[in-house]
């Protein structure tokens, strides 16, 4: 019996001292190899995670909008005295207001575009809009990006629809702020109330497209050459009338066109494009992800009393 006492004892003894023994192993190799990777990073990935929105939590119907009585927590430079406001969101809520807006879901079709637009590519942050591209391979393209737009929810004919946002830069990328027409079979009349090649981010595009009588696309265009639009929010505008179309950058008129006015109600189309026969590919100094940051849009009809 003792001697089975002993055995038993020494059994127990050698396993104490068995685990012991793998702690202190585990615990120097944890110094050794996982901290420097955790100190390091163990991330070998440039691009940033950004979580997307949680589509069941964060979509939600809430009211189009709501017209201050105080005055505006942000400065608009735009002078707004002789317009009425009519729609507006300015993204307070954290979450993407589907009375507003619908999210694209499809890969780019036009102009050798490399993108797929998904809901994981858009985001609302800190009162902030952000349409995110991303260098990654989704359903067969290169690159994933963030649209929105108000078909089926908002149309305006005529009136002034104005943007403050701060635009995404880098080779290949190509945002872009524009009415478009609900027709079938085409996407003319187009107004591109802000257009800007990321690699040249000190210049906006101001466009007008439409069919002309052989069936072709005829365009109006002038571009604006001033500071760099991607270090900080601007407002880009339109006043749209019936015989002329203005564009406005930071309240101030820089083009003007009489050649062919649209009479034809236009939804609000807010996207960022990636590659394309007019931007080119990205490349090696393409940053991503890279994000298109819209602080609020806002469309108004002209004031009938003034």
């Amino acid at each position: 019996m003792k001697r089975l006492y002993k055995f038993f004892f020494l059994t127990v003894l050698s396993l104490v001292m068995f685990l012991t023994l793998l702690k202190f192993i585990f615990n120097d190799t944890e110094d050794k190899i996982l901290k420097p990777l955790i100190e390091q990073g163990i991330q070998k990935s440039e691009e940033t995670i950004l979580l997307p929105n949680d589509n069941k939590s964060c979509l939600k119907e809430t009211p189009t909008f709501n017209i201050p009585n105080n005055e505006p927590k942000k400065q608009i430079t735009s002078n707004h005295d002789d317009w009425v406001l009519i729609w507006q969101d300015e993204f307070e809520d954290n979450c993407i207001n589907i009375n507003n807006w619908n999210i694209e879901d499809f890969a780019a079709e036009k102009n050798n575009e490399l993108q797929y637009y998904t809901s994981n590519n858009v985001k609302v942050e800190d009162g902030v809009l952000k349409l995110i591209s991303k260098n990654e391979r989704y359903k067969g393209k290169k690159y994933t990006s963030g649209a929105v737009h108000t078909k089926g929810k908002f149309d305006l004919l005529y009136g002034k629809a104005e943007m403050r946002a701060k635009l995404p830069t880098g080779q290949g990328i190509f945002p872009a702020f524009w009415l478009i027409t609900d027709k079938e079979n085409t996407w003319l009349p187009e107004i591109d109330i802000m257009e800007m090649l990321g690699h040249q981010p000190n210049e906006i595009w101001m466009v007008s497209h439409w069919l002309g009588e052989n069936g072709k696309l005829k365009s109006d265009f002038s571009s604006y050459t001033g500071e760099d639009f991607s270090k900080e929010f601007h407002t880009f505008s339109i006043e749209w009338a019936p015989d002329t179309i203005s564009w406005f950058i930071d309240g101030i008129e820089r083009f003007k066109s009489t050649m062919y006015i649209p009479n034809v109600n236009m939804y609000l189309y807010l996207n960022t494009a990636v590659g394309g026969n007019w931007p080119g590919s990205p490349d090696h100094t393409t940053g991503f992800p890279a994000i298109y940051e819209i602080d609020y849009v806002k469309v108004f009809k002209r004031n009938k009393v003034n």
